[in-house]
């Protein structure tokens, strides 16, 4: 699994970082999502594609 953030869509929301809080954090000046581990173990996975599935401006891809 890699995951992708498209960072001009991020909106700040910090609904990843609740979600998959190993794999998202939020940069400190603007808010914007950005990734602790592009590719997270698999133990990992169902948090990164609830992070994904919530994120409200769909700005997370999921490569199998």
């Amino acid at each position: 699994m890699k995951i992708v953030i498209d960072e001009e869509r991020c909106v700040a929301a910090g609904q990843c970082v609740s979600a998959a809080a190993k794999v998202f954090d939020q940069r400190e000046e603007d808010g914007i999502a950005v990734l602790l581990d592009e590719r997270p173990p698999a133990e990992l996975a169902p948090d990164v594609r609830q992070a994904a599935a919530v994120c409200p401006a769909l700005a997370i891809r999921i490569e199998e």
